[in-house]
């Protein structure tokens, strides 16, 4: 069977695939545009939108609670199966919104995992596609740890599915994703303890900022717990064990949920890039100052921070 032929195929429909398949597709070309997860991508249904839904009602307990004694009475509460709700009504409505834009606009929707089968062929669902270029926007996902226990981890998507908050939350690494979530925890009425292997969190922000941040979530109520490097993660009848190095002290934690947070890597390990010759570093897939591969038949936009 003969592939079908497109100017341009897009892998992922996040906000990095959607604008380049809407724009190509305004200049006339033959657009495809395929996801392996419903049609949306990171930001408006696992990242950013759902997230800041979470964010407003946590920062309303927050002005509450700053504002008793000050014409505020009353001590605020947040109910976490009314805001998931409330939250749902967000993202519920994106992928089919979105898959009838597409079709609306003439681009061709596809759902299944790509792979490559040559420099410009792709498989998906065992149907071949071919293209004069190919755009890689199919985002990121948590990294692997290397640690026992790792699949009783719940990653960043999970969280923000949660029906129930449970009582006492570990946070594993200390970078934005955490910070932000033991925040809503916090807020939401969870015990959070947020345990990171390093001197510092948040290292690639300013030093400044990430202290004013270290003091109020202290202030919180949020644990936060330095060179606590985590060693393994058992599940037992209450939940987790979570077992750490404290700056060369055993320590051990007994927790409902562990919640990774240790950082994302780009989403491209099951492409068979090889066959498409593209060329993959440590940090990613090796492009030029155009973001092309050195096939210059792919353009690559991962989105290493969703």
């Amino acid at each position: 069977m003969e592939p079908q032929s497109f100017d341009l195929i897009v892998i992922g429909t996040g906000m990095g695939g959607m604008t380049a398949a809407e724009k190509c597709r305004a200049a006339g070309w033959d657009i495809a545009i395929i996801d392996s997860k419903p049609f949306g991508g990171t930001c408006a249904l696992r990242g950013c939108d759902p997230k800041k839904v979470l964010v407003g009602a946590a920062e309303l307990v927050d002005w509450t609670q700053r504002m008793k004694g000050n014409g505020i009475k009353g001590e605020p509460e947040l109910n976490w199966a009314d805001l998931m709700a409330f939250k749902d009504t967000f993202t519920e409505p994106v992928p089919d919104r979105m898959e009838r834009m597409f079709s609306k606009k003439g681009i061709k929707t596809f759902h299944g995992r790509a792979v490559f089968t040559g420099e410009q062929t792709l498989k998906v669902n065992n149907q071949s596609l071919l293209a004069d270029f190919i755009l890689l926007a199919n985002g990121s996902k948590p990294a692997p740890l290397p640690i026992d226990g790792f699949e009783y981890l719940t990653n960043s998507t999970q969280f923000l599915e949660l029906q129930q908050l449970p009582n006492n939350i570990i946070f594993v690494g200390g970078g934005y994703i955490s910070f932000e979530f033991a925040h809503i925890a916090s807020r939401a009425g969870a015990g959070v303890h947020i345990l990171h292997r390093g001197e510092q969190p948040l290292e690639r922000f300013e030093k400044d900022i990430t202290d004013i941040l270290l003091e109020k979530s202290v202030e919180t109520g949020i644990n936060v717990s330095l060179q606590t490097e985590v060693t393994s993660v058992a599940k037992n009848e209450k939940g987790f064990k979570v077992f750490a190095d404290q700056a060369g002290q055993k320590v051990e934690f007994q927790v409902d949920l562990v919640v990774h947070g240790a950082g994302r890597i780009p989403d491209i390990d099951d492409l068979e890039l090889d066959k498409g010759k593209i060329e993959r570093t440590s940090h990613g897939i090796k492009v030029n100052r155009f973001l092309q591969s050195e096939s210059n038949t792919s353009c690559v936009f991962c989105r290493r921070c969703c």
